[in-house]
Order: structure tokens, then sequence, then C-alpha cells
């Protein structure tokens, strides 16, 4: 007499079910990954390739300003006298960048500010109270081209290029289980990653040569 086989547990995710959530979660962080990928695509190419399109800078803008006895007195007193001088020259003028460092030299004291639209170099002098301040301003297309760098635009934006960054790891990884997913199609998704990493080691390393 025979017995019957217990029947075998059944999984409590489908791989279907897998399948059909990693396609819908692949749809949404294409749409919203979309415009980023566009970005850093197009200003990607500008930063290979220095000279498209044919640009003129701006041109430097010098201007001279004088401090009252309350803002020198203030900018001598601080503890980060070149921050100080910043916020009290920022009102006014048009000043590009944001502080980066400040040093006293005698009774002078120099500051420079960097950011993606441009940087601002100040010089006062602590007696007289005298502020040279020259400005020099990025083309949109370096503008562009610093925000794909991040090196020197602000906390938020750079916590964006991150936020972005790992969106991309995710749906492109989604992407390929949903690709390996078409079984007739494995062997042909596994050559073309095998290409590619070779072509990317060899021109790798020819690069660092």
């Amino acid at each position: 007499m025979s017995t019957a086989s217990p029947d075998k547990p059944k999984p409590a995710i489908s791989r279907g079910e897998v399948y059909r959530q990693a396609r819908i979660w692949h749809g949404y962080l294409s749409a919203i990954a979309f415009l980023a990928l566009m970005f850093f695509a197009v200003t990607g190419i500008l930063l290979n390739h220095p000279g498209w399109p044919e640009v003129t800078q701006p041109a430097p803008v010098e201007t001279r300003l004088t401090l009252s006895a309350a803002d020198l007195a203030a900018v001598k007193a601080a503890a980060e006298p070149g921050v100080v001088l910043v916020k009290i020259a920022s009102g006014q003028t048009d000043l590009a960048g944001a502080f980066k460092e400040g040093e006293a030299v005698g009774d002078d004291l120099f500051v420079r500010m960097q950011g993606v639209r441009g940087s601002s170099d100040l010089r006062a002098n602590l007696q007289t109270g005298e502020v040279e301040v020259l400005v020099e301003r990025n083309h949109p297309v370096a503008i562009f081209n610093g925000l794909h760098r991040g090196e020197q635009a602000g906390a938020a934006w750079r916590f964006l290029i991150d936020a972005f960054g790992v969106v991309l790891i995710v749906l492109s990884l989604i992407g390929y289980v949903l690709f390996l997913s078409l079984r007739f199609r494995l062997k042909t998704a596994l050559a073309l990653t095998a290409a590619s990493l070779i072509v990317m080691v060899g021109v790798f390393l020819a690069a660092v040569n």
C-alpha cells in the first residue's frame, strides 16, 4: 500500500510575483531617475569634450566698497573675520560662490569664495575699511558641468547626487534581474555582460598606463 507524499510548502512569494513587483518598481524608478539620467549623461559628454560648445566666459567684474565704522569693528572682533566680511559685502554687491577660506596678512584680509556659479575674491584693508571685490562668473555650460562634478555645489545638491546614484544602482540591478528572467536570453545577457566587462577593463588599463 503506497502512501501519498506530503505536499511541498508553497513559497510565501512566488517567482512570478517577484518579477511582477520588479517590473512595477523598475517603471517607477525609471520615471524618477529619467531627468537625472539625462542631465548627467549630457553633462558627462560636455565634460568629455571641453570645447563643446564654444563659449565665451563673462568678463570679471571689479567693485570697490567701503565698510562703515561699525562693520569694520565687527570684522575685526569676529572669530572668523572672513565670514563676517562676506556677509557684509554680500549686502552691498552681488557675489558668486560660497566662503572657502580667509587669511589676514598684516592690515589686509583676503577672502576666497568658490561655487558652481563662479568665484569671488575680496581684499579688505582693516585700517581704512576699503574692500576690493573681484567676481568671476561662469557660463551656463560651466555651471552645468560644475553641478555634474558636485565638488563645489552645496550640501543639498551633493545629497541629491548621492540619492540619484542609489536610485540608478537599484534601477540597473532590477533591470538586470528582469532581463535574466527571460530564460531564452540568459546566454545573450551573460555574454554581453562579459564583453562589457572586458572592454571596460581593457580601456581602463590603457588609460592608466
